[in-house]
């Protein structure tokens, strides 16, 4: 049989999907943290890897799942939240925008697994599967009220959930877990199918939604999940010490205000007080894809006036970063290759080629 004739579209899916492969996993467990610094993933979206020189590693809101794949279906499933912010009804076209680049059931070590909420692009069924099936340990599932409701319908044993709230901390080997105040206000008006919450006031974003405060050898990391901007944020700045902020950034369509603006991104950081802000959730979906070096012109035309003890660190999805030995760095380039290069006599008919 010819390989045309081989090929299926199950086949090329098998053969395509994850998009890296194994490349980030095998890169992720064969990293050795140095002492006193602590090293970091972007998975896309809000999704984090955080690992440290013991050997501890966890996970912090990663999807490995789909934006809309057809257009068969017209409008937004009611009590969606932004149906609910602008009253649109029209199907919202957030196409996933960035590859997979880390496969979930190739995970082989975790030490815990967090959600900041329960939005579908902040946990996956896929990798919590791959978690209670591939790893022996029993990992913890840490989130909110809401992102446990979530895992335990999913099938997850509620005796391997941690519902957590501000002002609740989990040690796990060296490091700390601190539950912070959610921001995110888009969260407050998802419900669960048509609910009129016109002239309610909401009061259980505690049960709904978490920022995370992760305290390492290396430094604290501070992941604000899908927070808008809150001038509470100089509480949690004053209250801790910050090194890295991660704070979800967007281009925000007309008629909506779920991600925070390159102007929010600074206030953030400047409040905070952290060291490094990093910009992410811009790269994952289509209709609210940004250009981060927005927020580097702001940050120039700002810093020296408002004296800013920070600056921004422009990522990208699937890299690494270590604090602080990367303290310095501004911009992210993947790896280029080619290190050993005239290591070997090149193979070429004569030298002016080249």
């Amino acid at each position: 049989m010819s390989k045309v004739d081989e090929i299926t579209k199950e086949s090329w899916i098998r053969n395509s999907c994850p998009e890296w492969g194994t490349w980030l996993n095998e890169e992720i467990d064969n990293e050795i943290v140095p002492a006193g610094n602590v090293a970091m993933w972007w998975l896309g979206c809000t999704g984090l890897w955080v690992k440290t020189p013991e050997n501890c590693n966890i996970s912090i809101d990663f999807w490995c799942g789909n934006g809309k794949r057809t257009k068969k279906a017209k409008d937004m499933v009611a009590g969606h939240q932004m149906a609910n912010m602008c009253g649109g009804r029209l199907l919202q076209p957030n196409r996933r925008a960035i590859p997979f680049v880390l496969d979930p059931f190739e995970v082989r070590h975790v030490d815990a697994v967090l959600a900041t909420h329960y939005h579908a692009d902040h946990m996956d069924p896929n990798y919590a599967s791959a978690v209670l099936h591939n790893i022996e340990e029993k990992v913890p599932f840490i989130g909110p009220k809401e992102s446990v409701r979530t895992w335990i319908e999913w099938g997850v044993p509620a005796d391997r959930c941690i519902t957590v709230r501000p002002g609740d901390v989990i040690k796990i080997k060296d490091m700390e877990i601190h539950a912070l105040d959610s921001f995110d206000r888009t969260c407050l008006v998802t419900t669960p199918g048509y609910v009129d919450i016109r002239d309610t006031c909401p009061n259980d974003m505690d049960d709904k939604a978490v920022n995370y405060l992760i305290k390492t050898p290396g430094g604290n990391i501070y992941h604000s999940g899908d927070s808008h901007y809150s001038i509470y944020f100089a509480k949690h700045g004053k209250d801790n010490d910050i090194d890295v902020a991660f704070g979800s950034y967007g281009e925000n369509p007309v008629g909506i205000a779920d991600k925070m603006t390159s102007c929010d991104i600074l206030r953030m950081a400047e409040a905070l007080r952290c060291k490094v802000v990093i910009p992410v959730h811009y790269d994952i979906w289509t209709n609210f894809m940004a250009d981060p070096h927005e927020i580097e012109v702001l940050y120039d035309m700002k810093k020296y006036r408002l004296d800013y003890g920070f600056h921004p660190f422009i990522w990208e999805v699937g890299g690494k970063y270590v604090y602080p030995r990367d303290k310095e760095r501004r911009q992210y380039h993947h790896d280029r290759g080619f290190s050993d290069c005239f290591e070997q006599e090149p193979n070429t008919p004569f030298r002016s080629i080249l």
